[in-house]
């Protein structure tokens, strides 16, 4: 077997492991699609009627697409974490142990953890339709918007995958993943209308990439008001280019320092 065939295999063997213990272990699934459901309700009920939009323009629909970014975001963490807790209990030294590519751990877990994302988009999609949240553009383009929110927290997987071989310990990989993800999911347009912001929070807003995924999301979907402003940054004008362009720079990065990092760790 060539050397990128046993990759696949061996990937394909560490993904389903993972999937496995997702199934046996439901509090995983339940805690991470209350979460985005408790978001959906909690900003459509509690913060809808004071955030000012472009008239004609649903708070509902406004407020889905930056859900979607936030959650996938904050989702990935799960990949360092349970990089972090297999490395903490010595699963990492059993694959060492075994007959195959050091790279399968890694590619295993990061798959895995974007089947959890889809569950966690389909639960919030279903959510979203019940809050009315709609999609106005045609199915190609919807799929299209799926799969650029799915790409994007696919690459944020393997950022997350080194903090997770680098710091070794879950509960610090969730504390040092919230202190940088949360401000990045808030200073960006995913709640509110960038007009709003101050200058220099509204320049970062405008190139910070969660808002050009959520940008992304929101025409693919439909879910533009032709009376809003159009956006000044290069960024937000072209969000579905902007967003592949993080996507290959973030795995060009971090894939292969995620890989010589886990084969440093599990040579300890």
């Amino acid at each position: 077997m060539s050397s990128m065939a046993a990759t696949l295999s061996d990937s394909v063997v560490i993904t389903k492991r993972n999937l496995i213990k997702v199934k046996r272990v439901p509090d995983l699934i339940v805690f991470a699609t209350l979460s985005p459901i408790m978001f959906v309700l909690l900003f459509r009920y509690v913060f809808g009627g004071a955030i000012q939009l472009p008239p004609g323009t649903s708070y509902g629909e406004f407020l889905l697409p930056g859900i979607f970014a936030q959650t996938i975001v904050l989702g990935s963490t799960t990949t360092g974490a349970s990089l972090a807790e297999d490395l903490q209990k010595g699963l990492i030294d059993r694959f060492r142990s075994l007959p195959m590519s050091r790279s399968a751990v890694l590619i295993g877990r990061t798959v895995a953890d974007a089947g959890l994302n889809i569950i966690s988009i389909t639960v919030m999609a279903l959510t979203g339709l019940v809050v009315g949240w709609r999609i106005n553009s045609s199915v190609g383009e919807a799929v299209l918007g799926f799969v650029v929110l799915l790409l994007f927290a696919y690459a944020i997987s393997w950022l997350m995958a080194l903090v997770g071989l680098l710091v070794r310990t879950p509960e610090v990989v969730n504390n040092a993943s919230f202190i940088v993800i949360f401000p990045l999911t808030f200073v960006a347009n995913t709640f509110v209308p960038l007009e709003s912001f101050p200058s220099v929070l509204r320049t970062f807003a405008e190139w910070n990439p969660v808002s050009a995924v959520v940008q992304s999301a929101r025409e693919l979907f439909g879910n533009t008001s032709p009376l809003a402003p159009a956006p000044d940054a290069w960024s937000l004008q072209n969000p579905v280019l902007y967003t592949l362009i993080w996507v290959v720079l973030i795995l060009a990065v971090f894939v292969p320092l995620s890989v010589r990092a886990y084969r440093r760790a599990a040579g300890r």
